[in-house]
């Protein structure tokens, strides 16, 4: 393996998917290529599989590389990215959502590979799937995340080294992958990086925005209206609904005035506001996007993927925080998961811990979507299942979701690289006194606090019965669902 690392990085394999790299593109027409692995629209219908052809690299990528688009045998659109000073290694991406169209979406990937153009930038090649479909499936995720893996193999030559990145609920999908790809003697991953990673699972990890719902609906009373059909708030919408996120917006706005300045409310408006935000612990700038997903993605996992079965219970949850937690609670709808949908979702998303590399988070302590305390849950995870010592988790003074420093970026998949090459496990006080090195190119700051701990999962979304024990599914259910037939989210 040395002799061709020690080369000038490998072109795409010719005879394999037909291609021969940049110089190719330039004599054989890159428009041609480009069209061909992007012009389809993102509802068009899975066809054939399409292996890597030359495409333009996203602006982001300033790094001299060669990069490809195509589409795997499952339909899933992907894009890749080769520098010329490729170091061997290769970053497996996991996207985060999940999107919610029909079919994949070719935009996506080449999107993402620009919104991480960082890490071609340090050398690294990188890939990234939009997955077969949108909508929720986190084992499908990562399931495709693997087949474009062994795809890359394939195409170029095996890396020295595989790392999987996942952010937000990508961390979900790259955590997940690690644990079913990465064990058996020599696994498919060497080391994972999350970064703001949704890291309680599903049956968990939404249980706020289940709160969401039914408090949301105490107040406001228009989710639906009196006047309308009534559905129950678990399943976020009727299956035939054509409530759009605009026709939401304005139901929210109508009942807390959340796009108006504070001085242009209601006195009804701003108590209803105060006590939803009070009560759910939602910071109010990620009120929009949280009552969006407790609508629009309940629906997608209800109705098509848990066939209108229920995941979601908060039956003995008491609510409190309001101006009269008394009739909150008595008013407050309730009920109770299906075992079997709970199960499903279980499986699907649900992490046992039993990650059998390396793994470095990368979390804002200020994070107002996936919270903080996420990676109190997974650090519980590990530890319940005894695999603790394969986790290192950093933590920045930031206040973002979908974007952190680039140079923490850099810094972090440095940090998790030597971590695999040399055996010793940093901490996050050595992580964070490397990052100003990476921070003298890209300027964008390091903003670590290398003391903070985040508290328990429960101090921020109540839990259920059982809620306080990690994992929320061991490793024995994991292996007895698995023969269940059509166990978990198809698909």
């Amino acid at each position: 393996m040395g002799d061709w690392l020690s080369a000038r990085r490998p072109r795409l394999r010719a005879g394999i998917f037909g291609g021969r790299g940049r110089s190719a593109a330039r004599i054989g027409g890159l428009v041609m290529a480009v069209a061909a692995g992007l012009a389809a629209p993102a509802s068009a219908a899975p066809a054939g599989a399409q292996g890597p052809r030359p495409a333009d690299c996203p602006k982001a990528v300033t790094a001299a590389a060669d990069c490809y688009t195509g589409r795997d045998d499952k339909g899933a659109h992907y894009a890749i990215a080769v520098p010329e000073n490729w170091n061997g290694s290769l970053v497996l991406h996991a996207h985060g959502g999940p999107d919610l169209g029909a079919h994949s979406d070719p935009e996506r990937s080449t999107e993402d590979l620009g919104r991480w153009a960082v890490m071609v930038d340090q050398g690294y090649a990188w890939a990234g799937s939009s997955y077969r479909r949108g909508g929720y499936g986190t084992r499908m995720a990562a399931q495709d995340t693997e087949n474009l893996r062994k795809l890359f193999t394939r195409a170029f030559r095996t890396p020295a080294r595989t790392y999987l990145h996942g952010q937000s609920w990508g961390g979900n999908v790259a955590a997940k992958a690690a644990e079913t790809y990465g064990s058996g003697g020599k696994g498919a991953y060497d080391g994972v990086l999350l970064t703001n990673g949704v890291l309680g699972g599903g049956s968990r990890g939404y249980d706020y925005r289940v709160d969401l719902r039914v408090v949301y609906q105490y107040y406001c009373r228009n989710h639906p209206r009196p006047a309308e059909p009534a559905y129950p708030l678990w399943s976020g919408l009727p299956q035939g609904s054509t409530m759009t996120g605009a026709d939401l917006d304005a139901r929210l706005q109508e009942c807390t005035g959340t796009a108006s300045p504070p001085a242009a409310r209601t006195a009804r408006q701003q108590r209803n506001l105060d006590d939803i935000l009070a009560v759910t612990r939602i910071p109010e700038r990620a009120l929009q996007s949280h009552l969006r997903f407790a609508t629009f993605t309940f629906r997608d996992l209800v109705h098509a993927r848990l066939d209108g079965r229920n995941p979601f219970g908060n039956r003995g949850v008491r609510y409190t925080g309001s101006h009269d937690d008394k009739a909150l609670n008595a008013g407050v709808a309730r009920f109770a998961a299906d075992p079997a949908a709970a199960r499903d979702l279980s499986y699907d998303s649900d992490l046992t811990g039993k990650v059998p590399v390396p793994v470095l988070t990368l979390h804002a302590i200020d994070d107002p979507t996936a919270f903080v305390e996420h990676e109190a849950a997974y650090r519980a995870t590990l530890r319940g299942a005894g695999r603790d010592r394969n986790l290192v988790q950093t933590f920045t003074r930031e206040n973002e979701h979908s974007g952190l420093s680039a140079a923490e970026y850099a810094n972090s998949l440095a940090a998790l690289d030597t971590w695999v090459r040399t055996g010793r496990k940093p901490t996050p006080a050595s992580v964070a006194a490397s990052c100003p090195a990476f921070d003298a190119t890209y300027r964008t700051g390091c903003f670590y606090d290398a003391r903070f701990v985040p508290k328990e999962y429960a101090t921020r979304v109540r839990p259920r019965p059982g809620g306080h024990i990690w994992p929320a599914m061991t490793a024995a259910p994991e292996r007895a669902w698995r023969h269940v037939p059509g166990v978990g989210i198809a698909p």
